[in-house]
């Protein structure tokens, strides 16, 4: 969404010359990088090296993108090599501010952002690493099982002064309400329970760079303390995908089963906030469209597997 945000020349020669300030990093090739949504992306070739920017604009998202850079480092500290690498501003700041945004800048990761069943394997293989690093002494929110996901879409909802929006929303009505309330009741279901906490992604196979034989997991803008399924949601309605995130579990020496409960939790939570994303996004002109297709399109098998097989 923001990728897209046109830029004067002006613009770009500021940012230009910031990074040569903050950074010492002296570039004259700058152009938009395709692997943003909340943020603006861009990628700036040096004379022996790439970098990629990313700068969030929105102050809903700011303070949440602004956390993650510790996060990141710890684990790059704790040898996870397969994730975005900060490069420090020239006073070694992790992030900066530049036009009223926060600014991260990353060693470029060459390749092509996939995601099929074939990279499930090395995704669930990378995320098990994850889960191995210890999370003591680290800034990071908690899970705290809520059903905030679903609020937040009814009050975008009853905001929206789009008609064709609005129309394609009422017509699903008693859909969207009652998965709200599947929402509500597993998530009183799983609150309390705390065991198995990890630094989670929530969106990795979304954000899977291949490159030849290596894969990288990328934009970690989102890192909470949760329970694995967090990650494993998405594929929960395949017996073969299970299978491969337990085995990558056991791999890694994590002892853990995954819950269908919790499956079912972030199988609506993550349901509320697409939807949400893409109500932000409402002024493209095919919104209305992709909004149709998304409610009953590729997430509603993982919810009516997670929810079927959850004690209800």
């Amino acid at each position: 969404m923001y990728s897209s945000t046109p830029r004067s020349e002006e613009y770009q020669h500021r940012l230009l010359e910031f990074i040569r300030q903050k950074y010492g990093i002296s570039a004259a090739v700058l152009a938009p990088a395709k692997r943003g949504y909340y943020g603006e992306t861009w990628r700036l070739d040096a004379t022996n090296s790439s970098y990629f920017l990313k700068l969030v604009y929105p102050a809903a998202h700011k303070a949440v993108y602004e956390r993650s850079f510790s996060i990141i480092q710890h684990l790059c500290d704790h040898g996870i090599d397969f994730i975005s690498r900060i490069v420090k501003t020239k006073d070694y700041d992790l992030s900066t501010r530049f036009d009223g945004a926060i600014l991260g800048v990353f060693d470029w990761i060459d390749g092509e952002n996939i995601e099929t069943d074939a990279t499930k394997i090395p995704e669930y293989q990378m995320l098990a690493k994850v889960y191995a690093v210890p999370s003591c002494g680290v800034p990071i929110l908690r899970e705290d099982f809520s059903g905030k996901s679903a609020d937040k879409f009814f009050e975008q909802w009853n905001a929206l002064d789009n008609i064709q929006i609005h129309s394609l929303l009422e017509k699903n009505r008693a859909k969207l309400e009652h998965r709200a309330k599947r929402l509500k009741y597993f998530a009183e279901l799983c609150r309390g329970d705390t065991a198995d906490f990890f630094i989670t992604h929530g969106d990795a196979g979304g954000n899977l760079i291949v490159n030849g034989d290596r894969y990288f997991i990328v934009d970690w803008d989102t890192p909470i303390l949760a329970p694995p399924e967090r990650d494993a949601w998405v594929m929960c309605c395949r017996d073969w995908a299970r299978d491969a995130f337990y085995n990558a579990l056991c791999q890694n020496g994590i002892r853990h089963t995954l819950r269908l409960e919790r499956l079912a939790y972030y199988c609506y939570l993550f349901f509320f906030f697409y939807l949400t994303a893409y109500l932000d996004g409402f002024t493209q002109t095919d919104t209305v469209r992709e909004i149709e297709e998304y409610i009953d399109g590729w997430i509603e098998e993982s919810i009516q597997y997670a929810d079927t097989n959850s004690q209800s």
